[in-house]
């Protein structure tokens, strides 16, 4: 990550910063503040561990893949209650787990943002969630590769 990207303490700068960085053609500082704000979104929550401090990132890009798509500012609302309720990485084996997917990841891609979908993270963590949706997880990754 750009160090000037690195320094942005709040998620105004990253906007600003992301308004100036494409203004100058910079796609790679575009991604680096994204990324940023997703860090600084997830420092807000009080997490016990890696995967759910990686999960909430995933939270934040999953609601800027959708915002992207609908063209507005849209919040996971609801996944969030599910959150709320079950834990993070309850929530996310459900959301996961099912047939569907829940976003396409080309969205993803197009913000730079692939390692941030919630089929990554629980690849890097298999041992945190159920077999079936470790399972569907590796399809979908396989699936995307092949795109």
């Amino acid at each position: 990550m750009d160090e000037r990207v690195a320094r942005l303490k709040t998620i105004k700068h990253c906007e600003n910063f992301i308004v100036n960085a494409a203004e100058r053609d910079r796609d790679d500082l575009v991604q680096d503040a994204r990324r940023r704000t997703l860090e600084i979104r997830a420092s807000e929550h009080e997490v016990t561990s890696e995967v759910e401090k990686a999960l909430w990132e995933g939270l934040y890009a999953y609601e800027e893949a959708l915002s992207l798509k609908n063209g507005k500012r849209t919040r996971a609302s609801r996944t969030r209650p599910k959150i709320k309720s079950e834990g993070i990485v309850a929530a996310i084996d459900l959301l996961v787990g099912k047939p569907k997917e829940t976003i396409e990841y080309t969205l993803f891609l197009e913000m730079g943002l692939q390692d941030y979908a919630f089929e990554v993270i629980i690849l890097k963590y298999p041992e945190l969630f159920s077999p079936e949706t470790v399972a569907r997880s590796t399809e979908r990754v396989a699936s995307w590769a092949e795109e």
